[in-house]
């Protein structure tokens, strides 16, 4: 069988109704992707403009421009990017139309929540697993986290408003050591490594001190930390996620 990537999906919800988004924000999010949210056209090309979308779960009767007009507006931007139309109207011209229109896939209500997980994990083995490498390891180069942005390959964090926080080069060496290793504890060996080419020493807290300006600049509450996480004994972790 056809495996998924290992790295962490990005689902984007595109849905007027809040409560359809919760449940499918805490449904799919159980499952291990990342799940973005959106209301409506104009907040779904914010959401694209700021993460790597791998597949999104378009509803049809959106106001404005409905889901028919986004999805080929999608389509022509993005040809691997996963598409799957929801409606309440199950007529096969519908249906149709909805293919037509760029769609992977056409799903109507009401469904379950395990038909639509397998219908999403299909879609992604069509369409993320096809994508070219080059752009998949560009995607890579970007960490999104608790409203941040960090590019690797360009050192840069920006907010979700586009501007950009700056940071010292320790703190920056540190944040791309971390940003390299999501979900992952990283030593403090390895993080003064990364920092300054010299081993550790126990008695040493520059890597307590720098984590400590990162959350301050972050404005990740040291008592209850959200985004860099300190792991007794072991080091620290990145396990900010994405956020609408």
């Amino acid at each position: 069988m056809n495996q998924l990537p290992s790295e962490t999906l990005t689902i984007l919800v595109v849905d007027d109704d809040p409560v359809t988004c919760a449940r499918h924000k805490a449904y799919f999010e159980r499952q291990g992707y990342l799940v973005l949210i959106a209301g409506s056209g104009p907040e779904m090309w914010h959401c694209m403009q700021h993460a790597k979308v791998a597949l999104i779960l378009l509803d049809v009767g959106l106001p404005g421009k409905d889901g028919l007009e986004l999805a080929r507006e999608l389509r022509a931007h993005d040809d691997y990017l996963g598409i799957i139309l929801v409606s309440g109207r199950d007529d096969d011209i519908d249906k149709i139309v909805g293919l037509e229109s760029g769609a992977n896939d056409y799903v109507t209500k009401p469904f379950n929540s395990r038909e639509l997980l397998a219908r999403v994990k299909i879609v992604l083995r069509q369409t993320h697993r096809l994508r070219p490498r080059q752009l998949i390891e560009v995607q890579q180069e970007l960490r999104y986290f608790g409203g941040w942005t960090l590019d690797l390959a360009c050192r840069r964090l920006k907010d979700d408003n586009g501007g950009e926080l700056t940071l010292s080069r320790g703190e920056m060496d540190l944040l791309i050591a971390l940003g390299q290793r999501p979900g992952m504890v990283v030593s403090r060996s390895t993080l003064t490594q990364a920092i300054s080419q010299r081993p550790w020493d126990a008695s040493d807290r520059t890597i307590d001190v720098l984590i400590s300006r990162l959350r301050k600049k972050l404005r990740d509450d040291p008592q209850k930390p959200r985004l860099i996480i300190t792991i007794r004994s072991e080091g620290y972790v990145m396990v900010g996620r994405q956020e609408a």
